[in-house]
């Protein structure tokens, strides 16, 4: 096989590991059973299993799968960031002008960025938290995906068949498109998020800054590639250039992740026999093993050798002092994020998923990777921001006025991949309590108004009606005796699922709300 043909195969692992992605996000649109391997990114991912199970003090077997990623990069080198990584292959497909000349100007200094994320994510960790892991690639994929482009894909989707819907000869192939793909590709009902346009405004910023550097993120941010680095400085299997180098330099311009170093490194010498200094050296740490930088060769002496030596020390590692003080960042932001206000005195909205019974423990196991809202039916889970304080900052919140927790679903204790939601079996779901409702009765029809509704009561599944109607006589607006149905919650029954707040007439706040069992 050349060269170009091994490329060829990059290029189309990477289509395919994206589409995979997107198949696996979409698997589990108004699904209320997960999809077999549905968190599989997570699952091969070594950072959020790293911090998971750090924060839990635990294994989590279904986290261990990343093992495969580790042992991968020990062998090859940054295969995951190169050939698997969706948001990497993303930004690896913008197209690039005049970037390459821009990066000449940052110091390489800045890769250390990168490294003081992961110590500071692995630091928190070891506290039992895992605020900052909402840097992971993944997650941010999979957030934004969840929470920005799925309802406005599903949006834009509805507007055009509207618009068609209203030319007779389209409606056949409307009609078509609803049948195949609505309740599969498409929910029933329009997805909407609260966070939708912060967390997509993030995700941007993030693609353009692909106008500064190639591979920016990749490049100066990622902490999943910080971890891959550190393995990839034992890989076995490494690029190094030859001493038949030329010094043209074409490989350090067409090298997108920019891992091939000036001319004087002596990172490249085939053995430690060999004191030779050629004017190119590849860096196994920044190296993504695309393979670019092969066939632009002149002199062909760009080549793969098996090594057990650890990669040399480079200006951009952290060092022990800058290690330590991301340790110490990281202690210092818990001391700050623990002692929020909105620890002390939770708020009464702060609605966990079923089976969440300890907040601390939740806190360390969730990846904020937003599976679980992907898979919500009614998108009744939505990402906290300001109800569980910073250090509950994207992490999972049941809304009841956007929807309600469904009776018959428990998927997304099925989706998470670290555990941190229980995965319970139905009858266990159905039984878990998550919060209480409440009759405000000032807003209350029947209460407030001495008009017929009884919505609440009508809409409450569990097997004994946790609303119950209280019958009164009242008289009526042409002065006749009759029978008005009030209704009351039986608390000790209540689960505080949130279809009677999500289905309460009343505009605005409902007159019938969950509050949470926490605060």
């Amino acid at each position: 096989m050349t060269w170009k043909s091994a490329i060829r195969l990059r290029k189309i692992s990477q289509i395919l590991f994206f589409a995979l992605f997107v198949v696996l996000i979409f698997s589990v649109v108004e699904n209320r059973i997960a999809p077999p391997l549905a968190d599989l990114f997570f699952r091969l991912n070594p950072l959020t299993a790293l911090g998971a199970m750090l924060a839990a003090r635990e294994w989590i077997p279904r986290l261990g799968t990343a093992l495969i990623t580790i042992g991968v990069t020990v062998l090859l080198g940054r295969v995951w960031c190169g050939w698997v990584c969706p948001l990497g292959s993303l930004l690896g497909w913008i197209p690039l002008r005049k970037t390459k000349r821009r990066v000449d100007k940052f110091s390489p200094s800045l890769r250390k960025i990168k490294y003081f994320f992961l110590v500071l994510i692995l630091g928190m960790a070891l506290l039992g938290n895992l605020t900052f892991l909402a840097l992971d690639p993944l997650a941010i994929l999979t957030r934004t995906t969840t929470t920005t482009f799925i309802p406005a894909f599903v949006y834009a989707v509805n507007a055009i068949e509207r618009a068609l819907y209203t030319l007779p000869p389209l409606r056949p192939l409307v009609n078509w498109v609803e049948t195949l793909l609505r309740g599969s590709v498409l929910p029933f009902e329009q997805p909407a998020f609260s966070q939708g346009v912060l967390i997509g405004s993030i995700f941007f910023i993030i693609l353009g800054l692909n106008a500064v550097a190639p591979l920016f993120w990749c490049r100066y941010l990622c902490p999943l590639g910080a971890l891959l680095g550190i393995l990839s400085k034992v890989s076995i299997l490494r690029p190094v250039i030859g001493a038949n180098c030329t010094g043209c330099e074409r490989c350090t311009r067409i090298c997108q992740p920019g891992a091939i170093l000036p001319a004087g490194s002596e990172e490249n010498r085939i053995s430690a026999d060999d004191t030779s200094l050629v004017p190119q050296a590849i860096v196994p740490s920044e190296c993504t093993v695309c393979l670019d930088c092969l066939p632009s060769c002149n002199s062909g002496d760009i080549r793969f050798v098996c090594t057990f030596k650890p990669s040399p020390t480079q200006e951009f590692d952290l060092s022990r002092r800058e290690a330590l003080s991301a340790l110490a960042a990281g202690a210092a932001g818990l001391l700050l994020l623990r002692t929020d206000l909105r620890i002390r005195h939770r708020s009464p909205w702060l609605i966990r998923p079923p089976g969440v019974e300890d907040e601390d423990d939740f806190l360390a196991r969730c990846l904020r990777c937003s599976q679980c809202m992907e898979i919500c039916p009614t998108t009744a889970l939505q990402p906290a921001l300001r109800e569980a304080g910073l250090e509950g900052l994207w992490t999972p919140i049941v809304v009841p006025r956007v929807g309600y927790c469904d009776y018959g679903c428990n998927a997304c204790g099925q989706v998470c991949p670290s555990g941190a939601i229980p995965n319970l079996s139905l009858d266990e779901k159905r039984q878990a309590v998550i919060g209480k409702a409440s009759v405000n009765r000032d807003r209350c029809l029947p209460w407030a108004s001495d008009l017929p509704c009884i919505v609440c009561e009508e809409m409450c599944p569990t097997a004994t009606k946790s609303i119950h109607l209280e019958e009164v006589e009242i008289i009526d607006a042409e002065g006749y005796e009759t029978i008005l149905q009030r209704p009351y919650v039986l608390r000790e029954q209540c689960i505080g699922c949130g279809i009677c707040e999500e289905h309460c007439p009343l505009e605005g706040e409902a007159a019938i709300r969950v509050y949470s069992i926490q605060s």
